[in-house]
């Protein structure tokens, strides 16, 4: 599968954007899909992450209720809304699809999108 992301861009603190992923290759519809970010000299963290159906979510603390992820699997697409965003969510954000393993949430993800760069000005 490939993971293509889009929709970053330069905003300002306390603004808004949605960031996208579109898979082509293979169906995302039976995965887990989640989001990361690297921060300049920072590892690359977890942001969150949506169940194959859409109906269970998780987050890292410093997002939880202002970030929402959602998918349309008819599209192959899954979405990050990113609200009330501040300095500290500046990185580049990638999309994974989540290794077909038991347990929740997924730990291992196995494809890789390249990434979309946000940048949050206060």
């Amino acid at each position: 599968v490939q993971l293509v992301e889009s929709g970053g861009g330069l905003v300002q603190a306390g603004g808004s954007l949605r960031l996208s992923c579109v898979a082509s290759g293979r169906s995302i519809t039976d995965f887990a899909m989640g989001w990361f970010r690297q921060a300049p000299g920072k590892e690359r963290e977890f942001v969150g992450v949506i169940s194959w159906g859409g109906s269970s979510t998780h987050f890292i603390e410093s997002v939880e209720g202002r970030f929402a992820i959602s998918r349309d699997n008819a599209k192959n697409t899954v979405y990050l809304q990113m609200n009330s965003l501040k300095p500290e969510d500046t990185a580049i954000y990638y999309c994974a699809r989540a290794s077909l393993l038991p347990g929740w949430p997924p730990t291992r993800y196995d494809s890789w999108g390249q990434g979309t760069q946000v940048i949050v000005t206060s």
